[in-house]
């Protein structure tokens, strides 16, 4: 069964870090299958969603696909709300915001499958709206939907343990017109943090077993090495395809997680 666990969190991190999102969606339940208690797991996610995000930074800054600037506007709702997410996270029953969650996650995989249009960078000044420049991209971030969209972002996935990368991404690339690359990048300096800021939530509250977490967030984080050279290798429309069907898989992982805890299966 370790072994067996290892790999498995091996190859999510790999896939995960591919497309700029953290997987949480999928360890959690991977965790609580061997045995482990449901809040602990999910501090475990946060610990491995960290270290992988941080690995597979490191590459995607090196190669410039990193835009820091779109990153540290848009995240720091995110990860205030994490925290706060994740302190609270113990208090709670976590099975109906699972369902909510699925939910959305089908609605932004079914909406990353259908072709992006174009987005309008707009040449005039308009309050609430950021027009961005990185590298040779230009595109205009809509703050008055950006902001609050990582706020809410921020407090489930601090709750349910997972990054927030499945929404980062759609709005990233539908709503602001940033490339796929640079979204993938971007969202992998944002997963760090807001992965950060739930696992202190997490320790806070008294959820944290090192002796489970430590090791796999170390094979996780070979798994974001490993995930982000490969994603360099390929192309964007490949990359919004392997982002739309992880999400609608993690959508129907969560949900039937959600179902089986419900009904009260062992190790839930």
């Amino acid at each position: 069964m370790v072994f067996l666990t290892i790999a498995v969190v091996f190859a999510i991190s790999v896939l995960m870090s591919m497309v700029g999102r953290g997987g949480g969606n999928f360890y959690v339940p991977v965790l609580v299958a061997t045995g482990i208690q449901v809040h602990q797991a999910a501090t475990t996610a946060q610990l491995i969603l960290f270290t992988t995000a941080v690995c597979a930074m490191l590459i995607y800054g090196k190669h410039r696909t990193v835009d820091w600037k779109l990153a540290l506007v848009i995240d720091p709702p995110t990860d205030i709300m994490a925290l706060v997410g994740g302190y609270f996270a113990h208090r709670m029953s976590g099975d109906a915001l699972k369902y909510l969650f699925a939910g959305l996650l089908i609605f932004a995989g079914f909406f990353m499958l259908k072709p992006a249009k174009e987005q309008r960078y707009l040449k005039e000044t308009r309050f609430g709206y950021w027009k961005r420049a990185f590298g040779e991209h230009k595109y205009t971030v809509n703050l008055w939907l950006a902001l609050p969209v990582t706020t809410c972002t921020g407090l489930v996935a601090g709750m349910v343990g997972i990054s927030g990368g499945s929404f980062k991404i759609p709005l990233m690339v539908l709503a602001c017109g940033v490339p796929m690359r640079i979204a993938v990048g971007t969202s992998s300096a944002m997963v760090a943090a807001t992965a950060l800021t739930g696992f202190i939530g997490h320790v806070i509250g008294g959820d944290f077993n090192p002796s489970r977490a430590v090791p796999l967030a170390a094979v996780a984080a070979v798994g974001g090495l490993v995930g982000s050279r490969l994603s360099l290798k390929t192309d964007q429309k490949g990359l919004k395809k392997i982002f739309a069907y992880t999400t609608l898989a993690a959508a129907a992982f969560m949900a039937v997680n959600a179902l089986l805890s419900g009904r009260g299966m062992p190790g839930q």
